[in-house]
């Protein structure tokens, strides 16, 4: 088909795109989904899919509702979401989309915001260029069911308070004024100020190309008001995809055995003619 995209069964895009990759692997395939569609009906598709590896990029808009579909709580809706299907608030806890995607080990994993173009761009284009499965949430607001999921992340007055953005190799500084930093207490992160004996060098350097996913972990389990928000690239790593994989397979197999007919395939067992 001469086409630039396919728009498949709700939540099985995962399923789709892993066809597509397998079937033509010269094809940069792109998903495109939500928090709804890839977390709930197409859960099971997008962890195994990051599971195996397979070189494909998937982008998950987040937006915390149900937006396209009149603003049901979505598995990423906070617990007390008042919604239409949420009337006195949802007793269900979240998920986070970043976690669930290091839980399955996904080579690649990063957040962004729609509302911040060049580092969109720039989160963009570093899993176009990874070699593997990439896990990009990209947080968006749903300007008629749930326009104030993001604010404190958008807001000029506090977002610079509620953000860190990280740079591979450089310490984990964030605030308005750049005074703030995270470092390590007792196994777990704690929110320090700069200054009064404690500086730079005291603090978390990133490192996204970690293979144990413990780190990274970490930054996508901090939510404010507590912690800022992590943007970035939060997992970077290297490991054979399922595409290439399945490439040596089926080389060591035509080698071993011949390069197979499709017409004697067909005919290699019981037939019954149907008149």
């Amino acid at each position: 088909m001469n086409t630039y995209g396919i728009h498949s069964i709700h939540g099985r895009a995962p399923t789709l795109a892993t066809g597509l990759k397998l079937a033509n692997p010269k094809l940069s395939v792109w998903v495109i989904t939500g928090d709804g569609d890839g977390l709930s009906i197409g859960g099971n598709h997008l962890l195994h899919c990051l599971r195996r590896n397979v070189d494909i990029k998937i982008i998950l808009f987040n937006n915390r509702i149900y937006g396209l579909t009149k603003g049901q709580y979505s598995p990423t809706s906070l617990p007390g979401h008042k919604t239409k299907t949420t009337p006195m608030g949802s007793i269900d806890y979240a998920f986070n989309p970043l976690s669930v995607a290091l839980g399955a080990e996904a080579t690649f994993v990063a957040r962004t915001q729609d509302t911040n173009t060049k580092h969109l761009g720039e989160v963009l284009g570093r899993a176009a260029r990874h070699k593997g499965s990439a896990f990009v949430e990209i947080d968006q607001t749903c300007v008629v069911y749930n326009e104030h999921a993001w604010e404190h992340t958008t807001d000029p007055e506090v977002r610079d308070d509620n953000v860190l953005f990280l740079e591979d190799g450089k310490p984990l500084v964030f605030g308005k004024n750049r005074d703030k930093g995270l470092r390590m207490n007792n196994f777990e992160a704690q929110v320090v100020g700069l200054g009064n004996g404690v500086g730079e060098s005291d603090l978390l350097v990133h490192q996204p190309g970690l293979q144990n996913t413990s780190y990274a972990y970490m930054l996508s389990r901090m939510e404010n008001p507590d912690f800022p928000l992590t943007f970035g690239v939060l997992r970077d790593v290297t490991r054979p995809t399922y595409d290439g994989m399945l490439d040596i397979q089926v080389a060591q197999a035509t080698e071993r055995l011949g390069a197979g007919q499709l017409g004697k395939l067909y005919r290699s067992s019981d037939l019954w003619e149907v008149k």
